[in-house]
């Protein structure tokens, strides 16, 4: 068997060695950062360090409010803002609707792009006096860029707040000017199981715990937090070869009968989707894994059910065209050889 290639770094990348070596030593001098002793107070020291270690990182000045991973933030900033009315894109992940059943749905092209002009159409027809606005900055399964920097400015016209999942590109690019932001470690070469909300104005949530400032309760993750910071810091520099092997990929994709997926969209480097026409994408994920290729077809945290992806439907593709899509995501080591045997397998299945 050949030695496995993977191509599913949108669902999590490997644990990159810094913070391995980041969690190993905050392991061996764990104590509880909420304790009064001199252990206790070196942990919450060494905590403090990380959250302003990670604020440097992201460029973000205001506070950080640490989760086990973006999940959670999105279910705090949905579920626990003052917001009267939640507005939501039509392409969120899973995380995102269901943390905000009843929002209002925002159209978005078939690119998968929400406008100024859709935006301000559906805020002036609700006119509601404080609406929250969550619309992600990177899309996670075709890679869309939102144009956040010409949308926040139409829901702070109309008083708003907005809400950017940014799981997809935190550490990859700047952050938007938004009022909340979700992040996930394990996007990014951290670990599992940690992430945090990032907060302009800590007025805008409801306070719900005894630990980060009565915002969140339980005992915080140290060696998992200082993983985080350390994966933040070292996560730099590649994406210019990210683009550079998806231009390559996506030319011999095109050249073997392949559908790019929002081609003409702004899209990060690191993810993208495409479509094998006449091939559903159960048969190939299956083929690519026998192959020994790990892909995916759309959220990974959805894909396992096998229906098809909202954010697919909402662009516009039909049932059968999007049951046909598979998404292939990078890592900092991907390399062009990596490239040429993934095309040289879709030829394969392609027939």
């Amino acid at each position: 068997m050949p030695e496995r290639l993977y191509l599913d770094h949108a669902a999590t990348t490997p644990v990159i060695a810094p913070a391995r070596a980041a969690m190993a030593e905050a392991l061996a001098q764990w104590a509880n950062p909420s304790s009064p002793h001199a252990e206790g107070r070196a942990a919450k020291a060494a905590l403090e360090s990380a959250r302003a270690r990670m604020a440097a990182a992201l460029n973000w000045p205001h506070d950080i409010v640490f989760t086990s991973g973006a999940t959670e933030a999105i279910a705090m900033a949905l579920t626990r803002n003052r917001a009267d009315a939640l507005f939501v894109s039509a392409v969120e992940h899973d995380a995102v609707t269901r943390s905000a059943p009843k929002a209002v749905a925002l159209p978005v092209t078939a690119d998968g792009i929400v406008t100024p002009e859709t935006l301000d159409q559906q805020l002036a027809a609700h006119n509601a006096p404080l609406p929250l606005v969550a619309i992600q900055q990177v899309n996670n399964e075709t890679g869309v860029i939102q144009p956040l920097d010409a949308l926040i400015p139409v829901v702070r016209a109309r008083g708003g707040i907005v809400f950017a999942d940014c799981a997809q590109s935190a550490v990859k690019m700047p952050l938007p000017d938004a009022d909340m932001i979700a992040i996930s470690a394990h996007k990014f070469g951290g670990p599992p199981g940690i992430g945090a909300l990032l907060v302009r104005d800590l007025g805008q949530l409801s306070p719900s715990g005894g630990q980060e400032k009565g915002y969140r309760g339980g005992t915080e993750p140290l060696p998992a937090i200082m993983a985080m910071a350390a994966a933040a810091e070292a996560t730099r520099g590649w994406l210019g070869r990210a683009a550079d092997l998806r231009q390559h990929l996506e030319a011999s994709l095109e050249a073997a009968g392949g559908e790019i997926i929002a081609a003409a969209a702004p899209r990060l480097p690191t993810i993208a989707s495409y479509r094998m026409p006449g091939k559903a994408s159960s048969a190939q994920l299956i083929q690519f894994d026998l192959a020994g290729i790990a892909v995916s077809a759309g959220s990974a945290c959805s894909s396992g059910t096998l229906k098809t992806s909202h954010v697919l439907k909402a662009m516009g593709l039909a049932e059968e065209e999007a049951g046909e899509v598979i998404r292939v995501s990078f890592g900092p080591d991907t390399s062009r050889a990596d490239i040429y045997r993934f095309v040289e397998a879709w030829q394969r299945i392609r027939g």
